[in-house]
């Protein structure tokens, strides 16, 4: 009974960082049932994912820039422009991939440093500098396309970025060998980093849960991580998409967890002005943050156009909204100062699962919008109600 109540406070406690989760596992059971379990069958899941790829990257960039009291919406045209500059140097110039790819990156983190500098610098509100961009980012692919409309990418290196799978060293029991070997490690690493974290926070007497109630975390999150894993490699294994966005979880997870420049961001994010009394450097830090949702809309739009394998007029369309809606569902607060990598990625696969579950049940795209619109009003509402409960 003790262990009960422990695991009710913990629920009540964490209901932000945990409702999301519950949200999928329910939304995923739903959909397994209403499509007579074609939905977690293993080629869907590898599709989900993949097709959530380009959208998780952007929500963790925009994550960031809601963390710290900002807007970006220039963010999925800036994608679509930079998909259509990689086909047009890899078709017309035929440049090589390992060259293609740094310079996309390259003039990401530009693009982004320029909505940084007039936000940070000139003191432009970051809606209409952002705004601006959008129309200049759309214009821009415009004029990329405009020859043809649509740029065909017949280049099987890039394209497996978007559509291939990690190499099978070999097969056992008809399931790929190397993602068995990286999800258990995957596993193993999350399982080491809970049990390290755990003895720091004894060590500085910071409160932490029961060892009964600690194991079940471990062995609830390694059973969902095993389960996911089982699946892709009874499928094509791991994607090189799904790869990208678990580096990308992982070099953000660290940077904002970590580092000096991750608890500056979400120091700013809570409050800009005591922020700046303490010595942090608001405009720096609003600068590196519009910087780094450049590299990942360039990121973003490498995923895309590999995926689609050709660069379109409307890439990128709307992609800053499903970015925005994966962030607010994942848990970022509209006030500022509150959000996880993790959180955001989970707010895309969400929305992602939403989408292809509705698709299997033959939902049209009227009312697809309007559920999804529903989801994000109740993800605001849900931040809203635990701000009021908390103060």
């Amino acid at each position: 009974m003790k262990y009960i109540n422990e695991l009710k406070g913990l629920l009540k406690h964490n209901i932000r960082d945990y409702g999301m989760y519950i949200a999928l596992i329910v939304i995923m059971i739903t959909f397994q049932i209403l499509t007579n379990g074609l939905f977690m069958s293993s080629r869907n899941i590898s599709n989900l994912l993949d097709s959530a790829g380009y959208i998780a990257v952007l929500a963790v960039g925009v994550m960031l820039v809601i963390v710290i009291r900002h807007i970006d919406l220039s963010i999925g045209f800036l994608a679509g422009f930079l998909g259509a500059v990689a086909a047009i140097l890899l078709m017309q110039f035929n440049m090589p991939v390992f060259i293609v790819i740094p310079i996309i990156l390259i003039l990401g983190i530009c693009a982004g440093s320029a909505t940084g500098f007039l936000v940070a610098k000139v003191g432009i509100p970051a809606f209409v500098a952002t705004l601006a961009g959008w129309l200049i980012y759309r214009g821009a692919i415009l004029l990329a396309t405009e020859k043809t409309g649509t740029i065909i990418v017949d280049n099987d290196a890039f394209n497996a970025i978007g559509n291939g799978y990690i190499p099978s060293i070999a097969e056992v029991g008809g399931f790929h060998l190397l993602t068995l070997l990286v999800g258990l490690t995957g596993i193993l690493f999350y399982i080491y980093s809970a049990i390290k974290n755990r003895k720091n926070k004894i060590k500085y007497e910071f409160d932490v849960v029961s060892k009964p109630i600690f194991v079940l975390q471990l062995l609830f999150v390694s059973g969902i991580m095993g389960y996911i894993t089982w699946l892709l490699a009874g499928y094509n294994g791991f994607s090189w998409t799904v790869m990208i966005i678990l580096l990308v979880v992982l070099v953000y997870h660290f940077i904002t967890t970590k580092t000096v420049i991750g608890r500056h961001i979400y120091s700013v994010g809570s409050n800009p002005e005591a922020a700046h009394l303490t010595g942090i450097n608001v405009s720096k830090i609003t600068f590196l943050v519009f910087g780094s949702m450049g590299m990942l809309s360039a990121l973003s739009g490498i995923l895309f156009t590999a995926r689609l394998q050709s660069a379109t007029t409307t890439a990128g369309t709307l992609f800053e909204l499903d970015a925005i809606a994966a962030a607010f569902v994942g848990g970022v607060s509209a006030a500022g100062g509150v959000g996880k990598v993790t959180g955001a990625v989970i707010g895309a696969i969400v929305m992602a699962t939403l989408t292809n579950g509705m698709n299997l049940l033959g939902v049209g795209i009227a009312p697809q919008y309007m559920i999804r619109g529903g989801v994000l009003a109740l993800a605001v509402i849900f931040d809203v109600m635990t701000r009021k409960q908390r103060a």
